[in-house]
C-alpha cells in the first residue's frame, strides 16, 4: 500500500527558493520585435565608461541654426545658420542635473535670448558677443535663463522655451544611459537592419544590425537611442513640442570615428550634429525641410571636472512672467495687446473685429483673444492678419482658425500652412485645441485669404490696406497694414524699438521707407509688433536726403 502526499503551492515555492539559493530563473517573454534592453544597455555602459563619468566639459567650434526663421518655406532645406559660435563650451552635471552654455557670437544679428535651435524668441538684440545660458533642473520646476556678457544680468527665458532646454541633459551618449537606469524609464528595444547614410557613414552594401532603446527620461521626454554593434550610442531621437511644427523632431548624431578615450575608460563623442525638424531634403512629408539645427567639433574634452553648481539666482527664481496681456489704446477702436516682448493689434470694424499677427503660442493667443473680447464685447474675430511665416509670429494662427477666424497671409505661405502647420496632424507632445477638437472645415479651405500684392478690409466705413513688402531678407511675402484714417502703419520685425533705432538704415528699412513713399501713405505713426510705436518723423530722419511724397488720398 502506498500513499500520495501532496504539498500546498506555497510550501513547494519555498522549496525551490532553498535549491535555487533564494531566486527563481525565469525567461522574460517579450511581444514580436522586442528584445531585452538589459543586456544592450549594459554593453553600452561598459564600452564608453559610463558609471565613471559624473560630468563633463566640451569645447570647440559650432554652428547654429535658427530654426522655424526660414525666408521662405518652400525653397529652404536647412535652417539659416546666423552667425558660427566660437570658442564653445558646454558644461554638463547630470548628478546635480545642470548645464552651462558659453560662445562667442557676431552681436547685433539676433536676440540675446536665443542661443541655437528651437527657442527663437525676439526681444533686445545681442550686444556683447559673449554670451551665456544656464539650466538647473535639479527640481520641479526647471529654470533656464542667460546673460548677455559676462557681467550681464541674469535674464530669465520664456517658459515654454524652459521647458524644452532639459532634454539636453539626457540627449547625449553618457545622460541616456544614466536616464535609463532612474525610476520610470521603462526602457524598452528592439531591431532593425540600417544601411547606413551616405553623407555620415560613407558608401556602405552590407546592412548592420543596430538596436533602438527608448526610455522616458526626466521631463517626461520619450528618448530613444540606435545603438551599433560596438555598442555605442549613434543617434537619439525625442519629440518636442513647437507651435507651429507640433511634434517636432529632435535629434542628435554622433559617429563611432568621434569618440575619443578621455581617460579611465570614459569615451566622449566629439562630434555633434543635430537635427531639429526631419531631414527631408525632397519634401516628402514636409513643405519647410529645415533641419540642420547645431553641431559642431568639441575635441577639447575634460571629464569629471565639475564645477560648482548652477544656483539659480533669486532674480530668476522670483520672476514672475505677466499673466495678463498689456493693453494700450492707439486711436479709436484701435489697441495693442502685449505680453512680453510681442504684442497683436486689434482693429474694431462695425460688425466685426480684425487682429493683426498671432504671435508665439496658442497660450499667448489664447490671453490676447480673451482681453479682445473683453475690450470689445459681442463682435467675433472675423480676421488675423499673419504677417510672416516664422515660427514667433505665426505661433498662434492655430489658435485663431479654433475660434473661427480667417486668415490673411502672403501666397508664399499658403501652402506651407495648409500641409504643415494648420492641419489635422495629431499633435502628441502638447495637444492644443485644434488637434482635439478640430473644425470640420479645416480642410476645406474656407480659413484662408492669400495676398499677392495687396488687400482691403472695409465695413461701413472702417478700413485696412494690407500690402506685401518685398524685397526684404528678413522673409520672403510680409505683410504690412495701414489704417488711413488713423495714418497708422503696423509692422513686424523690420522696425523693432524694442532697441534704439540703427544709425544707419538696414536694407529691410529702406524697403519699407521706400514702400510708404511709392504708395504715397500719409503715416503718422509706426506700430511694431516688437516694441513701443513711433512717430514716422523718428523713422524718416534716417533717410534725409529723401523729401515726403504727397500722401495718398486713401
Amino acid at each position: 500500500m502506498s500513499r500520495r502526499f501532496s504539498l500546498p503551492l506555497p510550501l513547494i515555492f519555498a522549496g525551490l527558493l532553498a535549491v535555487t539559493g533564494g531566486s527563481v530563473a525565469t525567461q522574460q517573454q517579450f511581444p514580436p520585435g522586442y528584445v531585452d534592453p538589459k543586456p544592450i544597455l549594459d554593453a553600452a555602459i561598459q564600452a564608453i565608461g559610463n558609471d565613471k563619468l559624473n560630468c563633463v566639459t566640451i569645447s570647440g567650434t559650432a554652428y547654429d541654426g535658427a530654426v522655424g526663421q526660414q525666408k521662405e518655406a518652400q525653397k529652404n532645406i536647412d535652417w539659416p545658420r546666423i552667425d558660427s559660435l566660437a570658442n564653445y563650451t558646454r558644461t554638463t552635471n547630470w548628478q546635480a542635473r545642470t548645464m552651462k552654455e558659453e560662445f562667442d557670437r557676431k552681436p547685433g544679428l539676433a536676440p540675446s535670448a536665443w542661443k541655437y535651435g528651437v527657442g527663437w524668441v525676439d526681444g533686445p538684440i545681442q550686444q556683447n558677443p559673449h554670451q551665456i545660458f544656464m539650466l538647473n533642473a535639479s527640481g520641479p520646476k526647471p529654470y533656464a535663463w542667460h546673460m548677455d556678457g559676462p557681467g550681464g544680468q541674469p535674464v530669465p527665458n520664456e517658459p515654454d522655451v524652459a521647458e524644452v532646454f532639459p532634454v539636453e541633459l539626457w540627449m547625449n551618449p553618457h545622460g541616456f544611459l544614466k536616464a535609463a537606469r532612474m525610476p520610470g524609464a521603462n526602457p524598452k528595444a528592439t531591431w532593425r537592419w540600417e544601411l547606413g547614410e551616405m553623407g555620415r557613414d560613407g558608401p556602405t552594401t552590407i546592412p548592420e544590425k543596430m538596436y533602438v532603446v527608448q526610455i522616458t527620461a526626466p521631463g517626461g521626454f520619450k528618448i530613444d537611442a540606435t545603438i551599433n554593434k560596438e555598442h555605442m550610442l549613434q543617434r537619439m531621437h525625442t519629440l518636442v513640442a513647437d507651435p507651429v511644427f507640433g511634434d517636432l523632431n529632435y535629434e542628435h548624431e554622433f559617429t563611432n570615428g568621434s569618440y575619443i578615450d578621455v581617460g579611465d575608460g570614459i569615451k566622449f563623442p566629439t562630434g555633434w550634429h543635430s537635427h531639429q525638424g526631419y531631414d527631408d531634403n525632397f519634401n516628402n512629408q514636409t513643405i519647410s525641410a529645415g533641419h540642420n539645427a547645431f553641431g559642431g567639433t568639441m575635441k577639447d574634452v575634460k571629464a569629471n571636472v565639475c564645477p560648482d553648481a548652477v544656483a539659480v539666482p533669486d532674480a530668476i527664481r522670483n520672476f514672475q512672467f505677466p499673466a495678463q496681456p498689456a493693453m494700450t489704446r492707439l486711436a479709436d477702436g484701435v489697441y495693442s495687446f502685449e505680453l512680453g516682448s510681442y504684442k497683436s493689434v486689434a482693429v474694431e470694424f462695425p460688425q466685426w473685429i480684425a487682429v493683426f499677427e498671432a504671435p508665439r503660442t496658442e497660450d499667448f493667443s489664447l490671453r490676447v483673444i480673451e482681453a479682445i473680447v473683453k475690450q470689445i464685447p459681442n463682435k467675433p474675430i472675423r480676421f488675423v492678419i499673419n504677417s510672416h511665416q516664422h515660427s514667433d509670429a505665426a505661433g498662434g494662427l492655430r489658435t485663431y482658425v479654433h475660434i473661427g477666424a480667417t486668415v490673411i497671409t502672403s501666397w508664399h505661405n499658403y501652402e506651407f500652412y495648409r500641409h504643415d502647420f494648420i492641419n489635422y496632424q495629431a499633435r502628441t507632445v502638447k495637444p492644443d485645441m485644434v488637434s482635439q477638437w478640430p473644425p470640420t472645415e479645416l480642410a476645406e479651405g474656407y480659413y484662408y485669404e492669400t495676398i499677392r500684392e495687396n488687400y482691403t478690409l472695409e465695413d461701413a466705413g472702417r478700413v485696412m490696406h494690407i500690402y506685401y513688402v518685398n524685397p526684404l531678407q528678413h522673409a520672403e511675402g510680409m505683410l504690412m497694414a495701414y489704417l488711413p484714417k488713423e495714418k497708422i502703419l503696423i509692422e513686424s520685425d523690420i522696425v523693432n524699438t524694442n532697441n534704439p533705432l540703427p544709425a544707419m538704415p538696414t536694407r529691410d528699412m529702406n524697403t519699407l521707407y521706400t514702400e510708404v513713399r511709392n504708395l504715397k501713405l500719409d503715416v503718422a505713426q509706426i506700430v511694431p509688433i516688437h516694441g513701443k510705436p513711433i512717430p514716422w518723423g523718428d523713422f524718416a530722419k534716417l533717410f534725409p536726403a529723401q523729401p515726403r511724397q504727397p500722401a495718398s488720398a486713401n
